[in-house]
């Protein structure tokens, strides 16, 4: 087992969120290089590593990430942006098709300035209380505000509820993997902790002892990818769709936790596929805990076609090896809740803010994107879509495995609008300093 050099590496990596949470995302653009490596300089001594996750500083903390275009504002030598992935180097606007971002997803209909070469720098504040958010963006915005060549062009508040809910009802922020030598228990005792390469930068992952790195090694070590993604979610169609779909008020709450393989409070149906379990659905220590392939491998508990096992298979059989695309995911929900039985559109923005972290952009969130969430041949299924998250079109089905006949719903729409997002490389601390220090 590798040991982690927690001291360089952003605690936005690898630490868990805490719950209940404020967040709050800021956009940067560089127009001026020497500006922006002072203010890389002076980021280095606010963003926050994953060592001593026993401080009772551990539940607020700034992270930075950079954009392939951040990193050539900064006037980063050629050869090393050349040793940069090139799923990174053309970033997430380019990626659109493979990701599904079409039709109203496009982005050409992103929210502006996502998207665009004007996305350079992304800082992220986390904080258990609005107090300590405030205290947390005050650090980083006297980094910032008297550099006249760097300004933010962007912003984004989050919020996580006590209940941890999203906007479609569902209790998020459950999974969570564990990483061998980061000192963080993973949500799933039944999951083998996977090598620290796979999320971290520098070290052996699930396939190589040397995975690549960008070079020079101060640059990449330690470092790591997160993709950005800001989701509308119509929430008010996903319920009008559980109504024309299901029976009764109990059915649709059926349906719905068929969808997601969890039930509304965040109870999963490997555990109990009959009815609802608020009291496992609350507990951490219970409600990951399980997995697919002796419980259940047909899909009668949890469909295979699900949004949860689409996102972690977990020992499922399917189509290659699985732990080479494990992610961590981190949901932060925006826009206030549409109130519980509403099924009109109110016209308000509400959905979440997606962060994806791993080490390899094309094995871990596209593929899991375009094979994954956008088809279904991985596990032996039909072209249909995450019934979630999917790019639906309104004429795509989710099949329930059931005895004697499995159930089938039609007509499919897309749950979930992309409003922009980008790809960014989260550096270690000391890479941080060495932009700062870069004379180029």
């Amino acid at each position: 087992m590798a040991a982690l050099e927690l001291d360089d590496i952003q605690g936005g990596v690898l630490r868990p969120r805490p719950t209940p949470f404020a967040a709050t995302y800021i956009v940067l653009r560089i127009d001026d290089r020497t500006a922006g490596r002072e203010l890389m300089s002076r980021l280095s001594t606010v963003v926050a590593s994953a060592a001593h996750p026993e401080s009772p500083t551990r539940d607020t903390w700034v992270s930075l990430a950079l954009s392939f275009q951040g990193l050539r504002a900064l006037g980063v030598p050629k050869a090393s942006l050349d040793s940069f992935p090139p799923q990174f180097q053309q970033g997430m606007a380019l990626r659109s098709k493979v990701l599904g971002d079409t039709g109203e997803s496009s982005p050409e209909n992103w929210e502006k300035p996502l998207g665009s070469a004007d996305v350079h720098v992304v800082l992220t504040a986390i904080s258990r209380d609005e107090e300590c958010l405030e205290s947390a963006l005050d650090r980083a915005r006297t980094a910032y505000r008297s550099l006249s060549g760097v300004t933010p062009i962007w912003r984004q508040d989050c919020h996580a509820s006590a209940d941890g809910r999203e906007p479609f009802g569902f209790k998020d922020g459950i999974s969570h993997p564990a990483i061998e030598g980061s000192g963080i228990p993973g949500t799933n005792p039944h999951e083998r902790p996977l090598k620290a390469g796979e999320f971290v930068l520098g070290y052996p992952d699930e396939i190589s002892d040397t995975p690549p790195t960008p070079q020079p090694e101060i640059l990449g070590r330690n470092g790591s990818y997160v993709a950005f993604r800001k989701l509308h979610q119509r929430v008010a169609a996903f319920r009008q769709y559980l109504r024309a779909n299901a029976p009764s008020i109990e059915a649709e709450e059926l349906l719905a936790a068929k969808m997601m393989g969890r039930w509304r409070s965040g109870a999963p149906l490997a555990l109990c596929h009959m009815h609802d379990n608020p009291e496992l659905g609350g507990d951490p220590m219970r409600n990951n805990r399980f997995l697919f392939k002796m419980e259940d491998p047909i899909g009668y508990k949890t469909p295979p076609g699900s949004h949860i096992r689409r996102m972690n298979p977990r020992d499922a059989d399917v189509a290659g090896m699985a732990r080479i695309h494990r992610m961590i995911r981190r949901g932060t929900s925006y826009g206030p809740v549409l109130p519980e039985g509403v099924l009109e559109d109110d016209g308000v923005d509400r959905g979440l803010m997606f962060a994806f972290v791993g080490a390899n952009l094309g094995r871990q969130f596209e593929f899991v994107q375009s094979e994954w969430v956008n088809n279904g041949a991985f596990f032996g299924g039909t072209s249909e879509k995450d019934p979630i998250v999917g790019a639906g079109d309104d004429t795509g089905n989710f099949d329930v495995p059931r005895r004697p006949i499995r159930m089938r719903v039609n007509g499919l729409p897309r749950f979930v609008i992309t409003r922009g997002g980008e790809y960014c490389f989260l550096p270690g601390l000391r890479a941080l300093q060495w932009l700062g220090d870069l004379d180029t």
